[in-house]
C-alpha cells in the first residue's frame, strides 16, 4: 500500500471516462440531481486530474500501462 500521489496509476482511457463522468455528474446537481452526486462527480475529476487513486493504491492496481506498479 503505497499513497504516494506522484507516482499516476490511471492510464488515458480511465481518466477520460473519470473526466467525463465526473463533469455529468455535477452538471446533474444544477439539473434537480442530488448533492451526493455532485461530490461523487468531484471526487472523479480530482481523481482524474492527478491521475491518482486512493482506492487503485490500496489494492496496487493500475489502469496506467505507461508507469511501474504502484506497490514496486
Amino acid at each position: 500500500m503505497n499513497f504516494d500521489y506522484t507516482k499516476h496509476n490511471i492510464g488515458n482511457n480511465d481518466r477520460m471516462i473519470r473526466a467525463a463522468l465526473g463533469v455529468l455528474l455535477i452538471a446533474s446537481v444544477f439539473f434537480g440531481g442530488g448533492w451526493v452526486g455532485g461530490l461523487i462527480g468531484a471526487v472523479l475529476l480530482g481523481t482524474a486530474g492527478f491521475r491518482f487513486c486512493p482506492a487503485y493504491a490500496l489494492f496496487d492496481f493500475s489502469t496506467d500501462k505507461t508507469a511501474a506498479p504502484v506497490g514496486k
